[in-house]
């Protein structure tokens, strides 16, 4: 995991204190594209659509400068 993968690891483990959280540059090690997985009991009884505007919010300046990002959630 390269630096920036670990800057946005830390901000998601502080916010939804995840059970599992994997972040993952797919956009070749430019920073332009992720795949991130959170699992946490913070979108329990949630719907999907709802727990990735949870993400999007706390990323909001993060992804403003990406051009994609592949996102899985999951309440557990």
């Amino acid at each position: 995991m390269d630096a920036y993968e670990k800057k946005i690891y830390e901000i998601l483990k502080q916010e939804f204190s995840p059970k599992n959280l994997e972040v993952k540059d797919v956009s070749g090690g430019c920073g332009s594209m992720f795949a991130i997985l959170v699992e946490s009991e913070k979108f329990k009884g949630i719907p999907m659509i709802k727990q990735h505007r949870l993400v999007n919010e706390v990323l909001k300046e993060e992804i403003a400068q990406w051009h994609g990002l592949q996102l899985q959630t999951k309440g557990i």
